[in-house]
């Protein structure tokens, strides 16, 4: 996932390691990425990796946990999510299951909790002007869900795919989890490579367990 990893570099970790560069050059900070891609890639393990790697404070939220029974609850806890990101900047919120949380809006005018959920998202979002080193990183596996006033440009304006792992990235998982466990010393890895085409990266994973002693 080289390619996934070095355009989240570039929108996160560059402008938190280099502001000066981006300030002399007038670029302002993105706040918002969305990473979809078939389920099992990894879009979770990538954006906590990048927070390790970028010494940024990581706030992690499942879509239907901010879902409450009582009125006004679930609006709450959206703010509450974004104010504790502001104090703890530079920091990362990455919301899993995006879709859940901010799918298209009915036509009952934001009557129902979902909708106003997704309206004191979009609130919080367009607030993030004033703040400084707060990013959403959100994941989906159906970006087709999501409300078009999500994606538009000022709030997940940024959207990368995360593909099924390619030959070079399924050798490299399989070489990683065959080390860590006793295995046959037998094992043909580019054999395996060959034969897990089209898996994604859990499933790799999952292929490299058998192989264990």
């Amino acid at each position: 996932m080289h390619e996934v990893k070095q355009k989240l570099k570039e929108a996160i970790e560059w402008p938190v390691k280099h502001p000066e560069i981006f300030q002399k050059m007038g670029f302002p900070q993105r706040h918002g990425i969305l990473m979809y891609g078939p389920p099992g890639c990894s879009k979770t393990m990538i954006a906590k990796a990048l927070a390790t790697e970028s010494e940024l404070n990581f706030i992690a939220i499942k879509g239907p946990e901010l879902f409450s029974k009582w009125v006004g609850e679930s609006e709450r806890n959206v703010r509450e999510v974004f104010l504790k990101a502001k104090n703890m900047a530079p920091c990362i919120i990455f919301f899993d299951e995006i879709d859940s949380l901010a799918s298209q809006r009915e036509s009952s005018e934001g009557s129902n909790v979902g909708n106003r959920v997704l309206t004191q998202l979009l609130i919080e979002i367009d607030g993030m002007e004033q703040l400084k080193n707060v990013f959403i990183v959100s994941a989906t596996n159906r970006p087709d869900m999501i409300d078009k006033a999500l994606l538009r440009p000022g709030r997940l304006d940024s959207i990368i795919y995360v593909p099924l792992p390619d030959a070079s990235s399924r050798k490299e998982i399989l070489e990683i989890e065959i080390k860590k466990r006793p295995t046959s010393s037998d094992i043909d890895v580019s054999l395996l490579t060959r034969r897990t085409e089209g898996f994604s990266g859990a499933e790799v994973f999952q292929c490299s367990l058998f192989f264990c002693n």
